[in-house]
Parts: C-alpha cells; sequence; structure tokens
C-alpha cells in the first residue's frame, strides 16, 4: 500500500524562458525563487540560455538523436517536482525559443513534462503584463500532460515594476505573487507527500475517471 513519503524538500525548477540576461522575466524567476526557497523548497533557478538547441527538425532529430541542450532540459525536469516557466510574451504568443524547447524534449520517452505539476509567470512592459503569452503557453504543456496551475501570475508595467532589491515595487502585487507561489507549493506538495490520497485529474477527454491514480488518454 502506498506511503506517505517523499524523500526530502520539494525540488522546484524555476525557468527563466528569455535569452536576454537582463530580462524582466529572469528578474521575476529570481523572485520566485528566492519566495520558493524561504518556503523550504529546493530551487533549482536555470535560464533559457543553459539549453541551447537548433530548431526543432524531424531530420536532424533522425540523423543525431536529440541535441545535448534537449537533454540537459529533460534531465533538470525529472529531477524535480514541479517547474515553474517566467516567459515572456512575443506577439501575443509564446516566443519561439521556448515552443522549441518544449517541442524537442516532447520527444523524450517517457515524456518528462507529463503529470508535472507547472506554475506559469510573465512580466512584460505591457499593460496585460504578458497574460495572452501565458494563455497560448497553457496549450502544448497541458497537450502533453503537465498540470499547469489554474492561477497564473503576470506583472504589467515592469520595466518599473521591481525594486533594487528584486522585489516588486507594489506591495499588493507582491503579496498576491507569494500567495499564489505558495498556493502552487502546496498543491505540489500534497501530490508528493500524500501519495496514498486517490487522485484524479479530469482535462482531457479519455481519463478513466474510475481508477484510483490517473490514466492518461495518450498512454
Amino acid at each position: 500500500m502506498p506511503t506517505d513519503a517523499h524523500p526530502g524538500p520539494l525540488r522546484v525548477l524555476v525557468l527563466g524562458a528569455s535569452l536576454r540576461a537582463g530580462s524582466s522575466n529572469a528578474r521575476l524567476a529570481s523572485l520566485v525563487g528566492r519566495i520558493l526557497t524561504d518556503a523550504g523548497a529546493v530551487v533549482d533557478l536555470a535560464a533559457m540560455r543553459d539549453f541551447d538547441m537548433p530548431l526543432y527538425d524531424g531530420d536532424v532529430e533522425a540523423a543525431h538523436g536529440l541535441p545535448p541542450g534537449a537533454l540537459a532540459l529533460r534531465d533538470r525536469l525529472e529531477r524535480c517536482d514541479a517547474f515553474v516557466l517566467a516567459s515572456p510574451e512575443y506577439n501575443a504568443s509564446v516566443p519561439g525559443v521556448v515552443k522549441n524547447a518544449i517541442d524537442w524534449v516532447s520527444r523524450v520517452r517517457p515524456q518528462p513534462f507529463k503529470t508535472k505539476h507547472a506554475l506559469l509567470v510573465s512580466a512584460s512592459p505591457s499593460l496585460v503584463g504578458g497574460n495572452r503569452g501565458l494563455w497560448a503557453l497553457r496549450v502544448p504543456l497541458e497537450h502533453l500532460g503537465t498540470r499547469v496551475y489554474p492561477d497564473m501570475f503576470s506583472l504589467a508595467a515592469a520595466h518599473q515594476g521591481f525594486t533594487e532589491d528584486g522585489q516588486l515595487t507594489d506591495p499588493a502585487l507582491q503579496e498576491r505573487l507569494s500567495e499564489t507561489v505558495m498556493a502552487f507549493l502546496r498543491l505540489v506538495e500534497a501530490d508528493a507527500r500524500y501519495v496514498c490520497l486517490q487522485r484524479r485529474w479530469y482535462e482531457f477527454p479519455g481519463d478513466r475517471t474510475e481508477a484510483p491514480v490517473t490514466q492518461r488518454a495518450e498512454d
């Protein structure tokens, strides 16, 4: 019978999904990482530039297999209980580099995105805070079986949204971000530590809802 056991603290990969070193999303990822660390989680803070990979090409995959950058991202995902993506918005959608990374890693078997919990956050100079990009980002992740947390966090006017010490200039937004991150972490903890509970996830047609542990349609 399963037991309520999890070895050590929760592990969370926090990925700043922008190539620009000084991006607002890198700062937001760092802030989320500090909130998680203060809550007792082990944080693996990463940047998209850590995972260099070419544009996805089936011929390249057939000839050479998956590139080292995709395999490195796979390894970091497999070592975590959950991940946070701090992603910019490009033209009201997902940045190409983020989608390309998802496409490459999706070729790995077993699928590393499947059943991982994910929190999506964004920072943007626009007034919508990159929220449109986050809605687009949910689509490929949920298709691959990622359990994307319903609440997302978007920081508008991000060019003036941070203090010198990396906090948010708006105390109400800082509180909302902390509450969102902590609620996400509690969900991950419940899933990781209390495995004797029946888990049900009903997002996709074809899920076996009578199963004590979810059987996904894409199995």
